[in-house]
C-alpha cells in the first residue's frame, strides 16, 4: 500500500473510532448505522472542505500542509504517537536502505551492569542485545535464531504461552509495529515482515487492519515465566539519542511485591554464561 493510501486508511480508521456523543454532537445525529463520525463532520471539526478531506481518505491528496495535519490530529483526538505517525505518512523522509543495526560495546556493558531484566530493540521490533536476566524473564534470546518480537509473538505458540493477558499484549505489539512503519514508510524489509505476519496469522491481520498506533514507551506486563511462575512487571523504554531507532527497555517489579521476590529468585538462577555478541560493533 502506498504512503498516501496508508494515510487515507489511517484517517478512516481513526474517524470510525470516534464516538459522536463524546464530541458533543446533538443526540439526533448520534444514532447511525456506521460507527464513528461522517466525513463531513470530521471535515467541519478540522476546518477543511469535505472534498479535500475525501481526497485525503482516498489517497488522492499530495503535499498536505502541517497546519492541516495538526487540525486533523486535533479533530481526531490523536495522542502524540498517533500524531507523529500521521505526519510521517504525509511527508515521509526517503533514505537509502539502512545498514544492519548493531549496538555499541559500551551499551552491552551497560546492559550487563543493570540488575534488572533489560534489552535493546531496533527497527521493526528486532531485539539487538539483552542481559542475562532479560533473556531469562521472557524469550530466551540467546538460544533463538529469530529475535523479532512481532514474529515471536504471532508465529507459533510462544507469545500466548508467555503472556497470560495475550489479547492486550497482541494489540500492543501490533500498535508498536505500526508506529515503526510510520518512521520507515516504504521500507521493503518492513513490508515483507508485515506481509509474512499477515499471511501466517489471522489475529495479526485483523489487528493490523485497525490501524492502531502506539509508541513502545511504558506500561505493565504479566509474564508466565517457566522457572518462577507469574510475574507482574513494569517496563520503561528509553530511546537512544544517537540512534532513535534503538530503544532500551528495562523491567522492574513493584517494591515488596510477590513479583519482586520471584524476580530475585530468578536472578539467582541465572547462569553466568557469556552472552551472544553478534550484534555488537567492534571497538
Amino acid at each position: 500500500m502506498s504512503d498516501a493510501a496508508e494515510l487515507g486508511a489511517f484517517l478512516k480508521a481513526r474517524r470510525a473510532a470516534l464516538d459522536p456523543a463524546d464530541l458533543g454532537l446533538p443526540a439526533g445525529v448520534t444514532h447511525r448505522r456506521v460507527k464513528g463520525l461522517r466525513r463531513e463532520e470530521l471535515a467541519q471539526l478540522a476546518g477543511i472542505s469535505v472534498d479535500y478531506y475525501t481526497r485525503l481518505e482516498q489517497g488522492r491528496a499530495k503535499n498536505v500542509s502541517d497546519a492541516i495535519l495538526d487540525a486533523l490530529a486535533r479533530a481526531l483526538r490523536l495522542d502524540a504517537g498517533e500524531e507523529a505517525y500521521l505526519h510521517n505518512l504525509a511527508a515521509p523522509k526517503r533514505r537509502e536502505q539502512p545498514a544492519p543495526q548493531r549496538i555499541r560495546p559500551e551499551l552491552q556493558q551497560l546492559l550487563d551492569a543493570i540488575q534488572a531484566p533489560a534489552f535493546v530493540f531496533g527497527r521493526y521490533l528486532e531485539v539487538l542485545a539483552w542481559n542475562a536476566l532479560g533473556g531469562a524473564v521472557a524469550f530466551d534470546f540467546g538460544n533463538l535464531e529469530e529475535r523479532n518480537i512481532a514474529r515471536l509473538s504471532f508465529l507459533g505458540d510462544r507469545g500466548k504461552a508467555l503472556y497470560p493477558e495475550w489479547d492486550a499484549v497482541s494489540r500492543e505489539v501490533v500498535a508498536n509495529l505500526r508506529a515503526e512503519s510510520g518512521r520507515h514508510p516504504g521500507d521493503p524489509e518492513l513490508a515483507r515482515l508485515v506481509d509474512e505476519l499477515s499471511r501466517a496469522s489471522a489475529e495479526f491481520r485483523e489487528l493490523w487492519a485497525e490501524h492502531a498506533v502506539r509508541e513502545k514507551a511504558q506500561g505493565w506486563k504479566m509474564l508466565a515465566n517457566p522457572v518462577v511462575g507469574e510475574l507482574r512487571l513494569r517496563y520503561e523504554t528509553l530511546r537512544l539519542p544517537d540512534d532513535p531507532d534503538q530503544g532500551l527497555v528495562i523491567y522492574h517489579a513493584e517494591p515488596g511485591s510477590e513479583s519482586e521476590r520471584a524476580l530475585g529468585l530468578l536472578a539467582s538462577w541465572v547462569a553466568e554464561a557469556p552472552l551472544t555478541r553478534a550484534n555488537v560493533k567492534p571497538s
